[in-house]
């Protein structure tokens, strides 16, 4: 599959190294395309480099990995994507006064926001439940790391099923979009045990069956 990762940060990085050999082409989306953090990602995962725009036109799915206090400006920014599969593995974090929280919640969630920002895309929510550690590397866990998702349009799901299966993730669905709100406050409990309970990075949720 042709995929565009729209940001290079941490997990954006992640994704792409994720799917280093995995027999996709791989597009970094970003927005100096020249810089030599982005060109020594480029070698790293064996990917190119344009500009979000021109990443997310050329791919099949597009992939949002943005902080999302500057996502809605970005994904506008990416033009009309009627007809593409994007993943949105952004959550709508926030400071709060307890700290780091969701924005969007109980009548509305991050993943249905995008959705309205990208009319025409098969908007699916996932990749939000771990860090950037275990996107990247999850083969050392006992068991298989799973991952949710939601979304509305059976076809795209079954695509970004495969794609979290090559990612070393047993994809379950949770339903339609608006299943996002129960996703993105399940991302806000690995959140919160990694990084304010000491749990640390290098985990993931199970679905153990007997």
């Amino acid at each position: 599959m042709r995929i565009a990762i729209i940001g290079t940060g941490n997990v954006g990085s992640a994704i792409a190294q994720a799917l280093a050999g995995k027999g996709h082409s791989v597009t970094l989306g970003a927005r100096d395309p020249a810089t030599a953090e982005v060109q020594r990602l480029v070698t790293i995962v064996s990917a190119n480099a344009a500009l979000p725009a021109d990443a997310a036109a050329a791919a099949d799915i597009v992939i949002l990995a943005l902080p999302w206090a500057i996502a809605e400006a970005a994904v506008r920014a990416l033009g009309d994507l009627s007809g593409k599969i994007v993943i949105d593995c952004m959550n709508p974090i926030g400071r709060t006064a307890e700290g780091p929280g969701l924005m969007l919640g109980h009548t509305t969630s991050g993943g249905e926001t995008v959705a309205g920002w990208l009319p025409g895309a098969h908007v699916v929510k996932t990749l939000n439940q771990v860090g950037a550690e275990v996107m990247a590397q999850n083969t050392s866990l006992p068991h298989r790391p799973v991952m949710f998702m939601a979304g509305d349009d059976a076809g795209a799901k079954s695509q970004v099923a495969q794609l979290l299966t090559d990612m070393g993730f047993e994809a379950l669905d949770a339903g339609d979009i608006t299943k996002a709100r129960l996703l993105e406050p399940f991302g806000m409990v690995w959140i919160n045990q990694a990084l304010m309970r000491g749990k640390d990075r290098n985990w993931a949720f199970a679905a153990v069956s007997a």
